[in-house]
């Protein structure tokens, strides 16, 4: 009687020797780090390092360890002095075309490491970080879609040899003049068939000298286009946000045109606001083949359907005004190699409207050039535009096709990761910064530490006052729960925040619970007349349907709190629901062995310590 077989014991043991190894990375703390990576994610080579190396050797910098990836180096430093002059030399010997960013990086040991063992995520309220509240310029997005809506009516009218006098934007909708009533009856017909303008509701109205067409945006066409670049803007600085080395980011909708971004453990809050503040964009354009593009360079006379671009290399470009495609209809975008001639490609997905816009390009443009225009605002009006990729248009086609022409894979891989990381549907302003000092996380830490130790003590002197050896055997589960919650916070890689703390300590009360149940119920039957042996039994097996009663319910409560909580509500009830696993297993089925070693087997016992 009260005997495990060997197997649960080898299970026990191995639960609690893996759950040991993944919660030790939480002791090592981190280290002071300045990660540098290529602003727009390029592969870094040996000449950056090398130029980092002198520059911070020239300096007498000397890192305490150097991270090496493809696309980011970290280097860690023992002391803020040389993390922050570092910082300024790295920026000041690389330029802007590289992200230097102040960093903590956890300390775990490399053994670990290779096995995935990772401190827990601590949130913002306790590691320390920035947080801002974005603004979305709806207004913007509005204009940029009656500014395609332009384009397309234009594109209509031309393509059925519809004279017009203008189309252009009036009163938050497009105003199309036509000079008589057939024409508009005609455009009218084949505006209301096309659907590339879809979302624009129409309307005849006469004008003083000209027959006019009214377009206004649908209300739900508006929700639509605002549903849409909220969310492509939060996906977008997600995008952004992995150059800054963010382990576990927020960055959540707030009501209908707000973006919260909380980045938890960032130092450089300017960085942070240089690269997040971004406005960029990607544009199809197709080639001027009637004009020369060094000519208008050199003598400042444009075409006026043309506007003059620079490319990468400093080259001019001549392309036309009208706009093909944008980042905005772009779906994805994967580098290759052609099949047909194995040269370095570029595979591209668009949307439903960009698919259509393209293929009724192409088909009258096979064998010209179109370009890719890549278009970023940096704040304080400063505006960069360059072409990333010219290519010639081999036959027609919409949603998937290929851009060719590049002169390596390496150049193909960054083509593709430009137009990945795309562009905001529109343009973002910061309206609410604030700070937390890694000096108030750390008071955080403490006193979050302190009242989980405060009730994990006291705890343990109770129960080993109250219940004897008993209660020694619950206070080692206790132990071994609040373990097993770390453990599992880490594997999980779920965020810490000040109310998972609360969970933690609450956890602490509730996982005694099931304990005081179990010896309450052996006291009683000890009381009845029942032997040691029998008590032992017979309070486990009768009190286990209460137990279980109690931490379902409580079980089910936490998940309601985190299907439908927001973020620190949230984080209480991850805590909490991982406690009453971990104090299910450790309190019923730990203690259990525990005891069963002491007592159980062959032991003749005539009284228990309870």
């Amino acid at each position: 009687m009260n005997q495990y077989p060997a197997w649960k014991y080898v299970l026990i043991g191995l639960v609690l020797a893996i759950g040991a190894i993944y919660a030790l990375p939480n002791i090592f703390g981190e280290d002071l780090a300045v990660q540098v990576s290529h602003r727009k994610g390029f592969t870094l080579d040996s000449n950056f390092e090398s130029n980092v190396d002198n520059a911070l050797a020239a300096e007498q910098i000397s890192a305490k360890q150097i991270d090496k990836e493809a696309t980011r180096y970290l280097y860690r430093f023992d002391s803020t002095q040389d993390q922050q002059r570092a910082s300024d030399v790295i920026r000041e010997t690389l330029g802007d075309q590289f992200v230097a960013a102040l960093n903590l990086a956890p300390a775990t040991p490399p053994a670990l490491q290779a096995i995935g063992a990772k401190p827990m995520v601590l949130g913002l309220d306790l590691q320390g970080g920035v947080h801002f509240l974005m603004q979305v310029d709806m207004e913007a997005a509005k204009a940029q879609q009656l500014e395609r809506y332009i384009d397309d009516i234009r594109a209509i009218l031309r393509d059925n040899s519809i004279r017009y006098i203008t189309v252009r934007e009036d009163a938050n909708g497009i105003l199309t003049r036509l000079r008589t009533a057939e024409d508009r009856d005609r455009a009218m017909t084949l505006l209301s068939a096309d659907q590339s303008i879809e979302g624009l509701s129409l309307a005849e109205v006469d004008g003083s000298d000209s027959f006019n067409i009214r377009g206004a945006l649908q209300d739900s066409k508006l929700v639509e286009l605002q549903q849409t670049a909220l969310q492509q803007n939060i996906t977008v600085l997600r995008t952004r946000v992995n150059e800054l080395g963010v382990a576990e980011p927020v960055i959540q909708q707030q009501g209908a045109d707000r973006i919260v971004v909380q980045l938890p453990g960032v130092q450089d809050t300017a960085q942070a606001k240089n690269i997040l503040g971004q406005t960029a964009t990607l544009e199809y354009r197709a080639v001027d083949h009637e004009n020369n593009a060094l000519t208008a360079a050199q003598t400042g006379r444009i075409p006026p359907e043309s506007r003059l671009y620079y490319t990468r290399e400093g080259q001019p470009a001549l392309l036309k005004k009208r706009l093909i495609a944008s980042g905005s209809q772009l779906i994805g975008a994967n580098a290759g190699f052609d099949p047909q001639t194995g040269s370095p490609s570029v595979s591209v997905t668009l949307d439903g409207v960009g698919a259509k816009r393209m293929l009724d390009f192409t088909r009258d443009n096979v064998g010209r050039g179109m370009a890719v225009v890549f278009i970023e605002h940096k704040g304080g009006g400063v505006k960069t535009e360059e072409v990333i990729s010219i290519a010639n248009v081999r036959e027609p086609f919409g949603k998937r096709f290929q851009t060719t022409g590049l002169e390596s894979a390496e150049e193909a891989s960054q083509l593709a990761l430009l137009l990945r990381a795309g562009a905001l549907a529109a343009p973002v302003e910061i309206i609410e910064e604030r700070t937390v000092g890694p000096s108030l996380g750390q008071d955080n830490i403490d006193k979050g530490f302190k009242s989980v130790m405060i009730g994990f003590v006291v705890v343990l002197i109770f129960m080993a006052l109250y219940y004897r050896v008993f209660g020694l055997v619950a206070d080692v589960a206790l132990f071994v729960n609040l373990v097993m919650i770390v453990a599992l916070l880490s594997m999980l890689g779920a965020t810490l925040t000040l109310p998972g703390i609360a969970g933690i300590v609450l956890t602490v009360g509730m996982a005694v619970d099931a304990n005081v149940l179990i010896f309450e119920r052996i006291r009683e039957e000890i009381r009845n007349g029942n032997t040691p042996q029998a008590s032992i039994r017979a309070g486990y097996d009768k009190a286990f349907s209460t137990i279980a009663d109690a931490n379902i319910t409580t079980l089910i409560a936490a998940v309601v709190l985190f299907t439908f909580g927001t973020g620190p509500i949230k984080g209480f009830a991850v805590t909490l629901s991982l406690g009453i696993v971990t104090s299910m297993s450790t309190a019923i089925m730990l203690t259990r062995g525990l005891v069963n070693l002491i007592y159980g087997g062959r032991k003749r016992v005539s009284k228990l310590a309870i």
